[in-house]
């Protein structure tokens, strides 16, 4: 059999430590594929003007460029901004890093809506570590898009690398709470946090499909590189190839 080699240029984070060996561990599962990461600042999760700064497109590409130097196949851009900065963002990010480097495109937010959309679900329960306003902003932006966030729940912290020291019962408690309104999925949005690799464990439990954000890009790009009909178990539901639709 014939393995096709794929490389997964992968945009960070700067003060991100959870996303890289979870990203690699997923693909780790799928022979032939390689996980590269590039990163740029960011440090932490706010409205304000320097914060939101962070993600202007400038400083992407930067980092984008570099990806290209190792020839990668795809670029995934590992994050959720667009879910307070707007789902358009992350749509005209793919296509200039596509127009810069010649490389398709995708990120975190578009793979999960493009889930959402596949799978039926119109209506799920968000667990987050965000602060209150950056958390309204996602909930007005799914809701603007025709969703119902049946229920949320968020820790309120702003500073982008705490969030890879959340416990793991912080965050079994948390989507335990959301699971309780009953929801048909429950999203975990933040690609800093430990929690893709749970997701089996609280599906398990719950009897509902989890979609965590750092595994919904890897997801996307295996989809992009000719590997989406490859099982990737551990991870769940959706990279197990097994979520049922709504």
């Amino acid at each position: 059999m014939t393995v096709i080699r794929s490389r997964f240029g992968v945009l960070t984070p700067s003060s991100n430590t959870a996303l890289e060996p979870l990203t690699s561990a997923m693909v780790a599962k799928v022979p032939g594929v390689s996980a590269h990461f590039s990163r740029f600042t960011v440090t932490e999760i706010a409205l304000s003007a320097r914060a939101l700064g962070q993600f202007d497109d400038s400083h992407v590409l930067a980092a984008a460029r570099l990806l290209a130097d190792a020839r990668v196949d795809v670029i995934g851009w590992s994050g959720t901004s667009a879910g307070w900065l707007g789902f358009d963002h992350d749509e005209t990010l793919c296509q200039r890093i596509s127009e810069e480097t010649g490389i398709p495109a995708t990120t975190s937010m578009l793979a999960l809506n493009e889930i959402l959309a596949a799978y039926g679900l119109r209506e799920f329960g968000l667990v987050t570590p965000y602060t209150d306003d950056v958390q309204q902003r996602i909930l007005d932006n799914y809701r603007g898009e025709g969703f119902d966030v049946v229920a949320e729940d968020h820790l309120g912290i702003s500073e982008n690398f705490a969030y890879s020291e959340v416990t793991a019962a912080t965050l079994t408690a948390q989507v335990r709470r959301v699971a309780q309104t009953g929801p048909p999925a429950i999203v975990v949005a933040c690609t800093n946090l430990y929690s893709a690799d749970l997701v089996p464990a609280w599906e398990a439990e719950l009897g509902v499909p989890v979609l965590d954000t750092t595994a919904t890009v890897v997801w996307k790009m295996l989809r992009m590189t000719s590997h989406g009909d490859v099982p990737v178990a551990g991870w769940g539901q959706l990279m197990e190839g097994v979520m049922a639709h709504g």
